[in-house]
C-alpha cells in the first residue's frame, strides 16, 4: 500500500524529511477497524513527532493523527461498525499513523462521519474536537461557574485548529462570553466568524487587552499556544478561583504565581485515553458521534481552511512547513492519493 513517512528526523525543507513509501497492508486486531483512508488533516503533533528523533533503523515511521475514510474490514470483537461505514477519528500516538492508504484503529476511538461533510471536511475535525471538548468540559468544567468571576472564557490562539473548534463549542454550547486572541486581520476575522464575541491581540499585553473590554476578570482561560510567553499575563487577568487549561508543550512552566488566586491548572492531552487504554477509552468514540450529531444539526461547522491537494510526501511537506511557521489558520486537509 502507499504511505508517507520518514527514516530520519530532518528539517522540513529537506526532501528526505517525508517520503513516499510502499508498505505491507496492516492486519486488524480483535477490536480494530481496517479503514481505507480517504482524507487526512495535519496537526502540530505531526511536526513534533517528526522532529523528536529517528525511528528504529529500517522501520520508517508513518505520521498522521486525523483521518476520514471507509471501513474495509473489522476485527473479530468489533461491535459498532461494519465494512462500508464512513468513519472519522484521531488515531493513537503509539501506533502507525493515518498517512497510509489502509490504517488500523481501535473502534472505541472512532466516530461515525457526518453525512453532510466531505471526507476532507470531516478529516479536519477529530483531533481538535476531542482536544477542545475534553479541555473545555472535562478539565475546565465550563458549565460550573466561578463565584464572582466574569462569565467569560479567554481562548489563547483562537484561529488555530483547536482554538477554532473550541470557539464554536464555547459559543454554541454555553452562555459564556467568548474572548479569543489573534494577531492578524484575517485570523481575527476567522475567529469572529466562528463565534467569538471579542478578539484581542496576543502580541500586546493580554491583561490590558482583556481589561479594555470592560467585562471583568474571566472565570476561565484556555491556552493553546505559547503558554510560557503568555503566562504572566494570564496570572494577572484570570479571576480568583478561576480555572486554567493548556495543551502546548512549554520547556518549563512556573505555575506557582497562580497559587495566590487559587487557580486550578489542567493539562489536556487527547492521546491519554488511547495511550493508556483507560477504562473510559470509548468516551472518545461517543464524543465523535456527538460531534457528528452537532454538525448534522448545524451547530458546528468544519474548520477545514486550507486544501493542499492529494496525499503525498510533497504536499505533506508543504503542510508541515505551514504548521511550523505558526501562521496556519484552521486545519490543513489532503484528500485522495496521488
Amino acid at each position: 500500500m502507499r504511505a508517507v513517512g520518514f527514516h530520519r528526523s530532518l528539517p522540513i525543507d529537506d526532501e528526505r524529511s517525508l517520503l513516499d513509501l510502499t508498505l505491507p497492508e496492516p492486519v486488524p486486531g480483535p477490536r480494530d477497524l481496517l479503514v481505507r483512508v480517504k482524507a487526512v488533516s495535519v496537526n502540530p503533533v505531526d511536526t513534533k513527532v517528526r522532529m523528536r528523533g529517528d525511528p528504529p533503523e529500517g522501520q520508517p515511521q508513518v505520521l498522521g493523527y486525523d483521518a476520514a475514510g471507509l471501513v474495509e474490514a473489522v476485527g473479530a470483537e468489533v461491535s459498532r461498525f461494519r465494512p462500508g461505514d464512513a468513519v472519522f477519528y484521531a488515531g493513537d500516538l503509539g501506533r502507525p499513523g493515518t498517512n497510509a492508504e489502509l490504517h488500523c484503529v481501535d473502534e472505541r476511538i472512532v466516530g461515525r462521519m457526518p453525512a453532510s461533510l466531505s471526507f476532507a471536511e470531516a478529516a479536519a475535525m477529530p483531533l481538535t474536537a476531542i482536544t477542545a471538548w475534553e479541555a473545555l468540559f472535562d478539565r475546565l468544567d465550563l458549565r460550573r461557574p466561578v463565584p464572582g468571576a466574569s462569565n467569560a472564557v479567554l481562548i489563547v490562539g483562537g484561529a488555530g485548529g483547536v482554538g477554532s473548534i473550541a470557539t464554536q463549542l464555547a459559543r454554541r454550547l454555553t452562555d459564556l462570553t467568548v474572548i479569543t486572541t489573534a494577531s492578524r486581520p484575517e485570523t481575527a476575522e476567522w475567529s469572529r466568524t466562528l463565534g467569538a464575541h471579542h478578539v484581542v491581540d496576543h502580541t500586546r499585553p493580554l491583561a490590558a487587552e482583556v481589561a479594555r473590554l470592560g467585562l471583568g476578570a474571566p472565570a476561565f482561560v484556555f491556552s493553546t499556544t505559547h503558554t510560557d510567553r503568555h503566562l504572566p499575563e494570564i496570572v494577572e487577568l484570570i479571576a480568583p478561583q478561576g480555572r486554567f487549561a493548556l495543551i502546548d508543550d512549554p520547556e518549563s512552566l512556573d505555575v506557582v504565581p497562580l497559587k495566590r488566586k487559587s487557580v486550578s491548572t489542567h493539562w489536556e492531552f487527547m492521546f491519554t485515553r488511547s495511550m493508556f487504554a483507560t477504562a473510559d477509552m470509548d468516551a472518545q468514540g461517543r464524543l465523535l458521534d456527538e460531534v457528528s450529531r452537532l454538525v448534522e444539526a448545524g451547530t458546528l461547522t468544519t474548520t477545514a481552511a486550507e486544501r493542499f491537494g492529494t496525499i503525498s510526501a510533497a504536499h505533506l511537506r508543504r503542510a508541515h512547513a505551514l504548521i511550523e511557521s505558526g501562521r496556519a489558520k484552521g486545519k490543513i486537509v489532503l484528500e485522495e492519493w496521488a
